[in-house]
């Protein structure tokens, strides 16, 4: 069963930076793609960043190109998110995920979701 535990988000105010992380256990974590994916109140979970196995392609979501950065390292076992340059709309929980193909935006590979990490961005 795979596990994934997300952390570092927290409280920013616009314009500021986080660094999340997501440590996946239970599986051979390095022959997956790996995504970033959230979900604000009311709306759909929705993949926001993918990165590939070895981690030479990367691909974002419109809303967060040229401000967030996904990489990976895996001796780690772990997926990051840099974020820079907040904003309100980017306020929501952040989960990883397998994607089942690269940006590829319907379910991903593992049933199974870690608790996510909440972001807010406000003044």
């Amino acid at each position: 069963q795979v596990q994934l535990v997300e952390s570092g988000g927290g409280l920013v105010q616009p314009g500021g930076s986080l660094r999340l992380s997501c440590v996946a256990s239970g599986t051979i974590f390095s022959i997956y793609g790996m995504g970033w994916y959230r979900q604000a109140p009311g709306k759909q979970r929705e993949l926001v960043a993918g990165i590939t196995s070895g981690g030479s392609r990367t691909n974002y979501a419109d809303s967060v190109k040229g401000r967030f950065t996904i990489s990976r390292d895996n001796a780690k076992n772990t997926v990051y998110l840099q974020m820079n340059s907040l904003k309100p709309e980017d306020t929501a929980v952040y989960y990883c995920n397998a994607p089942r193909t690269f940006g590829g935006s319907g379910p991903p590979l593992w049933d199974s979701w870690g608790q996510g990490t909440q972001v807010t961005v406000a003044s």
